[in-house]
């Protein structure tokens, strides 16, 4: 979700300005995701080098989460949205972290589309840390599979993205999902997140499915047969 600073700046305002008017982006994208039918939506909401940026800006980032989980809350409920987190959540402030367990734990139930909010998100690091486990666990190389390393990541049980979106023009990966998106459709668009709608989203979607996704496969071979189940859910329901 890229672009707040920008657009803040852009209109001669502080960058939380931007941040403050991203949240209505959220909401936007929730909303059509819903309508898609789209069951994973994963939203790179802080990584672990935004702690770098300014400490103003790092404490009103983390004061906005809290505010907008509680304000929030009630509609997720309503609409039947299960949200979670992926990161090292023990990094986030105490008070970010009791609003966060409250919002799961009321939303537990709920399985109409999957909120992931990645928080102080790196890849790198879960990926280290994913090895890290299993060496503590001794596991032996010969039975270390990709299978086995997707399940002692954060995402273990969530199906891979089949579509990246990264708005604000800017076209890298920037830390995020690097094992998970090693099939995901990347779709790229100069809109700044504060700007993104409805129609934004809708216009990605769009895009994703007139394109053709081969999995190592030549065309003729995906034309001559129907998508296997590994394709089938490869290609389908996560951002």
């Amino acid at each position: 979700m890229d672009g707040n600073g920008r657009w803040a700046q852009s209109q001669g305002r502080e960058r939380i300005f931007g941040h403050l008017n991203g949240v209505e982006a959220v909401r936007a994208s929730l909303k059509a995701a819903t309508a898609c039918g789209v069951k994973y939506l994963t939203l790179y909401a802080f990584s672990t080098e935004n702690w770098n940026r300014p400490k103003d800006e790092v404490e009103a980032l983390m004061t906005l989460l809290v505010h907008t989980i509680m304000s929030e809350l009630d509609e997720l409920d309503k609409n039947e949205v299960r949200l979670s987190t992926i990161g090292d959540f023990d990094s986030l402030p105490e008070n970010c972290k009791v609003e966060l367990r409250k919002g799961m734990e009321r939303t537990a139930h709920h399985s109409r589309i999957n909120l992931i909010l990645a928080l102080s998100y790196s890849s790198r690091r879960e990926i280290t840390e994913a090895v890290r486990k299993m060496v503590s666990e001794n596991i032996s190389p010969e039975k270390i599979s990709p299978d086995l390393i997707s399940q002692y990541l954060g995402t273990a049980g969530i199906p891979d993205p089949g579509l990246l979106i990264r708005t604000s023009g800017e076209i890298r990966i920037s830390n995020f999902l690097l094992w998970q998106i090693a099939y995901a459709e990347l779709y790229f668009t100069e809109t700044l997140w504060p700007d993104f709608g409805e129609e934004d989203f809708f216009a990605a979607i769009l895009d994703y499915q007139n394109r053709e996704r081969r999995f190592g496969l030549t065309s003729a071979q995906i034309s001559s047969s129907e998508p296997s189940s590994h394709e089938k859910t490869k290609s389908g329901g996560a951002l």
